[in-house]
């Protein structure tokens, strides 16, 4: 089932999320459904908070990256309870975007290598090191767990150059083709 996705304003994208457990409710349920929405929203990535859930959960499908002759190898996989161990290399700059926050898209540094800790859908635990835009997608929804939107990461003056753009998509003046949630003003 395709899910609303909360935009920009809602006040769960700026909650530090929950851990949860093996019993919560209908969750291999839960993480089709944000497969689902993340692949209608045209996305490579989607945590729970961007469907209104303050749980600790994302997915990520960076196979849809892959390009034939490219050396790159994308994987899908579920995060459930992860924790971010390590950043280490030097900040490197690329373009971001994100479903809640739809027409914005910006460089953001951020650093290539990360080592996370995370259970499975099989509540399995792995400890796993990640390179380059693999390392990127889950920053990024590893901050959406953490209340953290990619546009507080954004340099000062470019940040206060799309407010206006910002407070258009908190009142749902902005054009989508998936379905999206808005604060009501």
């Amino acid at each position: 089932m395709i899910l609303p996705i909360y935009a920009y304003g809602q006040t769960v994208l700026r909650k530090v999320a929950q851990a949860i457990g093996p019993d919560y409710k209908d969750l291999p349920g839960l993480i089709e459904d944000m497969y689902e929405t993340m692949y209608s929203a045209h996305g490579v990535g989607l945590a729970a908070p961007q469907i209104g859930k303050d749980i600790r959960l994302f997915v990520v499908d960076s196979v849809q990256l892959e390009k034939p002759g490219k050396n790159f190898k994308g994987f899908k996989k579920a995060f459930i309870n992860a924790q971010l161990l390590d950043e280490s290399g030097d900040l490197w700059m690329y373009e971001e975007g994100c479903l809640s926050i739809p027409d914005i898209h910006a460089d953001i540094e951020r650093k290539p290598v990360i080592h996370l800790r995370y259970m499975d859908e099989q509540w399995i635990e792995h400890t796993e090191t990640f390179e380059g835009i693999n390392a990127r997608i889950i920053q990024h929804e590893y901050d959406h767990i953490e209340g953290i939107l990619f546009i507080d990461r954004m340099k000062p003056l470019k940040r206060r150059m799309i407010n206006r753009k910002l407070e258009k998509i908190k009142k749902g003046e902005v054009d989508v083709d998936h379905p999206m949630r808005f604060v009501k003003i």
